[in-house]
Order: C-alpha cells, then sequence, then structure tokens
C-alpha cells in the first residue's frame, strides 16, 4: 500500500469471540497494516448489549496474528492501574514479538463510569488524568525505577521488568480537541488518532498539533496522524442499498450520525471517492471502524474494490 495505510477498529460488542477471531485473522492476512479493539464497558447505545473486554482481547490478538500491528484506540485512563496497565502491556507486546501499540483517552461515556463505580470527572480532569497517565506509563515503560507523585497517579521507585520488546513501544492519544488533547499528543505521544472528523477538518486539526509541537520544541513529523472513520459500505452503489446503510448507521450509533462527518456511506465507488479527500489531507493512516454484526460480504467487496485504487 503506497502511502496509506488502512486498519480495522472493532467494538467488541453484539458479538462472539468466533466473529472476532476471524476478523483479525482476516486484517492479519488481507493487507490491513493495523487491528485495534475500543475499551468500553457499555455500547454506546444500549446497557444492554454484550460486551467483551480489551485487555483479554488484546492477549488473543497477539498470539493468533502474525504480522500485523495492533493496539487499543484508546484505554479510558481511569479504568486501570496504570502500573496494572503498563504491566498489561509489556506481556502483551512480548506475546506478539513486538507489534503492540496502545493509546490513552480522557474517556467520554459518563453511563460506564457511574455504573461501575469510576468517578466521572469533568472535562477537564480527566484530561489532567489522561496527561498524568502517558506521562507515568511512558517512564514505566522505559525507566528503570520510577518515582511520580501526581495528583491522580502515585508511583514509588516502581519497576516493570521485563521491558516491552519494542525499544519504545509507541503510545498513542486519542481524541480531536485542539487545545488540550493535541498539547499532551505534542508533549508525550508517538501518534494523535482522531476520531469521526471530515477532511476539511484536517488542515486545522495539523495545524494546531504543529503550533504545540513549536511550542515544546518537537518536530511534528515525529508524531504520526491517524483518522478514524466509521464504515457503512454497500456492495453496490444502488441508492436503496445505500440508505439501508444509513438506517443502520442511524440504529448502531445514534441520529445525530446522520449528519456527523467522519462516517462512510455508499458503494465502493463512492466510499473510494470519500476516502481520497483524507489522503489529498495527507492522511497515511486510515482506520475504519467496524460495529458488529460484521458485513463479510462488504468488508471482501472493500479489500477487492476500494483498496486496491490506494495501492501504487
Amino acid at each position: 500500500m503506497a502511502g496509506v495505510t488502512f486498519g480495522i477498529h472493532v467494538g467488541p460488542q453484539n458479538t462472539t469471540i468466533d466473529e472476532l477471531r476471524r476478523l483479525w485473522r482476516f486484517a492479519d492476512t488481507q493487507g490491513f497494516g493495523w487491528f485495534s479493539v475500543w475499551d468500553h464497558f457499555y455500547a454506546r447505545t444500549s446497557d444492554e448489549i454484550p460486551h467483551f473486554e480489551a485487555v483479554a482481547l488484546l492477549s488473543a490478538i497477539a498470539s493468533e496474528t502474525q504480522r500485523i500491528r495492533f493496539g487499543c484506540m484508546v484505554f479510558a485512563v481511569q479504568f486501570r492501574n496504570i502500573g496494572l496497565l503498563a504491566k498489561s502491556l509489556t506481556t502483551i507486546d512480548h506475546l506478539s514479538g513486538g507489534r503492540l501499540e496502545a493509546g490513552l483517552g480522557a474517556g467520554w461515556h459518563e453511563p460506564e463510569y457511574r455504573a461501575f463505580g469510576y468517578p466521572f470527572l469533568s472535562n477537564r480532569e480527566r484530561l489532567d488524568q489522561l496527561e498524568e497517565g502517558i506521562q507515568a506509563l511512558r517512564r514505566l515503560l522505559t525507566e528503570d525505577a520510577v518515582t511520580f507523585h501526581g495528583k491522580y497517579v502515585h508511583l514509588e521507585n516502581a519497576r516493570l521488568l521485563p521491558k516491552p520488546v519494542q525499544a519504545q513501544l509507541p503510545l498513542w492519544v486519542g481524541g480531536g480537541g485542539e487545545r488540550r488533547t493535541a498539547r499532551i499528543a505534542a508533549r508525550y505521544a508517538d501518534g494523535w488518532n482522531i476520531p469521526y472528523i471530515g477532511a476539511e477538518e484536517l488542515p486545522q486539526k495539523r495545524a494546531a498539533l504543529e503550533q504545540w509541537c513549536e511550542r515544546e520544541g518537537r518536530d511534528p513529523r515525529t508524531i504520526r496522524i491517524a483518522v478514524q472513520l466509521g464504515l457503512y459500505l454497500a456492495t453496490s452503489d444502488a441508492s436503496d442499498a445505500v440508505e439501508r446503510l444509513r438506517q443502520r448507521l442511524i440504529a448502531q450509533v445514534g441520529p445525530q450520525a446522520a449528519t456527523q462527518p467522519g462516517y462512510l456511506v455508499g458503494g465502493p465507488k463512492s466510499i473510494a471517492e470519500q476516502l481520497h479527500r483524507y489522503v489529498e489531507q495527507g492522511v497515511t493512516a486510515i482506520n475504519l471502524a467496524l460495529r458488529p454484526p460484521i458485513d463479510w460480504e462488504a468488508l471482501d467487496a472493500f479489500v477487492k474494490e476500494v483498496m486496491p485504487a490506494f495501492r501504487s
């Protein structure tokens, strides 16, 4: 794939382990460069939809794939003690032979916090938690003995052994904010994953990151940018097929999704045209968000009819 890498990002909800296993093996063998799961207790639209846990799934992905890089986009920093998360990530990196990448985020889905006893703080406080968390995680993954005393994270001469297989396990920040999230990415991250935005918004996001990098004395070219886009692909461009998918999007995500940018709806030709708009803005990593049950016919059409349009 010249210039652009496609990834699959799946919500492990309303599905089975067998379907998820089939999906990550498909990604590993069909030319994708990335596979990720999300970190939630609940689906966005209901607390009654069955939902699997991210760390355990990553262990299985590490053991059952051979080539693809993989991770979670993103771990909600409040859900796990940061030392425990570092230990889990290191173990998974060893299981995979050094293919893991990890994302952190501030969290957003208040119902799951309330249900499972996590304080749901203000946006500012959750971003403060994110900033402390990524600092402490980076240090645990790379330094010998770490002492860190913040408002939310406390470590005292903490050692993480063994270290990951990778000398620097890549850390991503997820979210679209241009003031705090972009600044945190500029300070601490290897990549910035921006979810559900229109292609026309990318220049402003990139400019924000460059401004923060200038303040931090960092070359913005050292930070990868990925976009995360919902994929609703019809196997033809017929209007009735596309409309059925649009209704599926609304049912899975909510009525706001009908007008929210960052969701790709259409047949193969239309999807390719929509993706090219992102590539024209310099995007080199596009993660396609899927909500089960997986439409295998559509996914096969993406591989055979859309991905070739991005090969040299």
